[in-house]
């Protein structure tokens, strides 16, 4: 590969926004146009009754733990799980007007200020530890739920977060919804744009923590973290227009208006894949288990057969086949998390986790050890 071309740049590739071309390595995550998306090269719906730390130690080290591997793994992240005294007082002082998203990567700065030890490792494995108590602490905060607890009990990544989720009424649904949710969401290839702005930050040497805050902001916007808000905002509007008593019939009419006025259609389409999304699989197989007579549920599964049916006949849409976010804003909803406003910080939460691994990749594995330098594309000036 050292020497094999394999793009021949020309005029119409610019401005494209780097879409599709290769610029690096990533060796977590793959995402493969007819069997989905891989951990380190195993499918991550074949993986989907393994814990969080389980998976974490896997993108980590590139092979699923042993027994005794688990348990010091999964102890040596709780050992790093407690949110220093002063950025937690310091996060309890933000204004809980701003966005949650803002929150969260504020958050990360104020931890990096008294947790980053310039060691990427030592740095990915501390910021991992702690995501979960500071995306709790900072919805809590925002949502005005009270106090967030200490960690202290010997928990999971999951677990933890779902103990300091003060949330009234939570039930083991809504946990196994959460971890089934993160487990899906960790990773996702290299080129996505919340990872590549972390990488480019960490590039010129910023901490991690610093480089974490930047990927959570290009998480933030409408074009990226947010989709499964807009799909379920999306469902609920159908689902008001068409009543109750809406059938295939029905949803497959109200569909081709949209398309016929140019509207969007969400939860469906993908950047690479041109099937059904493996992770999209997992949660609909978990919806019909455990939410067969959740209105939300019933309406994203009639989705489900209907809009690829309409979206198949446009020969221009390569993808017409439903994607994660098409399913997981219900299910969360359905679990006993209605809150849109906070599925881009879950999102968040569970993104750091491949961000930082393939941060620590980039600045100390690369290159035989020297790194990747610090990104600098070519911009070509016009009149």
């Amino acid at each position: 590969m050292d020497s094999e071309v394999l793009f021949t740049i020309t005029r119409e590739n610019l401005d494209t926004g780097l879409r599709g071309y290769p610029i690096g390595i990533v060796t977590t995550s793959t995402v493969d146009p007819e069997n989905g998306l891989y951990y380190r090269g195993i499918p991550v719906s074949d993986m989907v009754n393994r814990s969080p730390e389980e998976l974490i130690f896997l993108l980590f080290e590139g092979h699923l733990p042993k027994e005794e591997e688990l348990k010091d793994f999964s102890e040596e992240l709780h050992k790093r799980s407690t949110l220093h005294p002063i950025a937690r007082e310091a996060i309890l002082k933000l204004p809980r007007e701003a966005k949650p998203m803002a929150l969260q990567s504020i958050a990360l700065m104020l931890a990096g200020t008294y947790e980053s030890s310039g060691d990427w490792k030592e740095d990915a494995l501390r910021l991992i530890a702690k995501m979960p108590a500071i995306t709790a602490l900072v919805i809590n905060h925002h949502a005005g739920w009270g106090e967030t607890p200490q960690t202290s009990k010997e928990r999971g990544f999951a677990e933890t977060f779902f103990d300091l989720l003060q949330l009234k009424g939570k039930s083991k649904q809504l946990l196994e919804a959460l971890r089934l949710f993160l487990i899906l969401h960790f990773d996702h290839g290299g080129g996505n744009l919340s990872t590549f702005v972390g990488k480019a930050v960490a590039s010129g040497l910023e901490d991690l923590f610093g480089s974490m805050a930047a990927s959570l902001n290009a998480l933030a916007g409408p074009r990226h973290g947010r989709a499964n808000e807009d799909c379920l905002d999306f469902n609920q509007a159908l689902m008001k227009e068409l009543g109750d008593n809406f059938n295939d019939q029905t949803l497959e009419k109200a569909l081709r208006e949209r398309l016929a006025r140019g509207d969007l259609v969400f939860g469906f389409g993908h950047a690479v894949l041109r099937v059904e999304d493996s992770r999209a699989k997992v949660l609909y197989d978990f919806a019909k288990e455990h939410f067969p007579d959740n209105p939300l549920i019933k309406f994203a599964l009639s989705l489900r057969q209907v809009g690829p049916k309409i979206l198949k006949e446009n020969p221009k849409i390569s993808s017409p086949y439903p994607n994660v976010d098409a399913i997981s804003g219900s299910v969360l909803s359905a679990a006993g998390f209605p809150f849109p406003i906070y599925f881009t910080s879950l999102f968040g939460l569970s993104r750091v986790v491949g961000i930082a691994i393939q941060i620590y990749h980039e600045r100390v594995v690369a290159r035989g050890g020297k790194g990747v330098p610090i990104y600098r594309p070519k911009y070509i000036y016009q009149k």
